[in-house]
């Protein structure tokens, strides 16, 4: 029996939403969408949890850093809300990423992963953008996870992260069958460059990749203003897959679920018997330097 997995990656629209309530019944509706379509693993996009700032009243909304801030008071809810649909829905979702607070007074770019059992992962955002690092004053990480859901083993490599060839090598080297790449851009270009970026990784290790994203006006928000994109799930290009290595794409700023059914018997066969050896001659190429080192998480 082949091995597919069927996934669900967001288009999702910022709205402005004014009590938690409000959140809480959009995620539901997305979420029951998803799974009637079939779909056992739910994407969702970077910053997504910025819509959560409106709450505190627009004067706040349009602070950059109070927005920030006031965000940290929901963030129990906001993964309680995840982990309580994962279990009810028993799907697996990717939240939408959030800047975290941490104890040495730091900030992350942190997207979680929640499973149907109640067990949770987390992936930080290794390399930040210029207005994350000059502007929202977030903070780079270290360290990647590949995380074990039974169905598929998954890395995410979090916008900005997905444009870094060496990055998300080494998640596929850990095991990766799949890249989730919940991304957040507010220009045409910045939407093409990560899903460029999302293409030639699935060439190189011959995976998977998924692009999630935010999209729609949101000009009460410091933070989100304005969001671009389409999701799309790519794959190499090769024996079994589409020549182009567009497996499905979303239309452009529609909001939207996409949906794709992925084989991963059928990455097995062109890791083995492919019209290339994308994956396996990376190390023909001049050495780049130890990639870091990936672990393993079992959610199962």
């Amino acid at each position: 029996m082949a091995r597919i997995v069927r996934v669900a990656a967001a288009q999702y629209p910022i709205d402005e939403l004014t009590s938690f309530a409000a959140f809480e019944a959009k995620l539901s509706r997305w979420v029951k969408e998803a799974v009637t379509h079939g779909a056992q693993l739910l994407v969702f996009p970077e910053y997504g949890a910025m819509e959560l700032t409106r709450i505190a009243g627009r004067h706040l909304a349009r602070d950059l850093q109070g927005s920030i801030n006031a965000l940290q008071y929901h963030m129990g809810d906001y993964e309680a809300a995840y982990a309580g649909l994962a279990k009810l829905h028993e799907v697996f979702i990717l939240a939408g990423s959030a800047p975290i607070h941490l104890t040495d007074g730091r900030y992350v770019n942190r997207a979680r992963l929640f499973a149907p059992n109640g067990a949770s992962g987390f992936q930080q955002k290794h390399i930040m953008t210029r207005f994350e690092r000059e502007e929202w004053g977030i903070s780079a990480s270290e360290g990647f996870c590949v995380f074990d859901i039974g169905i598929a083993k998954v890395g995410i490599a979090i916008c900005y992260d997905v444009e870094f060839p060496v990055l998300v090598r080494a998640i596929a080297q850990g095991g990766a069958d799949l890249i989730l790449a919940p991304s957040c851009t507010d220009t045409l270009a910045g939407y093409h460059r990560v899903k460029t970026s999302c293409m030639a990784r699935a060439l190189e290790s011959q995976i998977y990749t998924i692009q999630s994203v935010t999209i729609g006006d949101a000009l009460w928000s410091a933070a989100v203003d304005r969001n671009i994109g389409a999701a799309g799930f790519f794959a190499p290009s090769d024996r079994g897959l589409p020549d182009n290595g567009i497996v499905a794409e979303g239309e452009l700023n529609q909001p939207q679920w996409v949906y794709a059914d992925l084989d991963l018997d059928l990455l097995t066969e062109v890791r083995r018997n492919g019209e290339v050896f994308n994956s396996r001659d990376w190390d023909c190429q001049p050495a780049l330097g130890a990639l870091p080192e990936v672990k393993l998480v079992s959610l199962t």
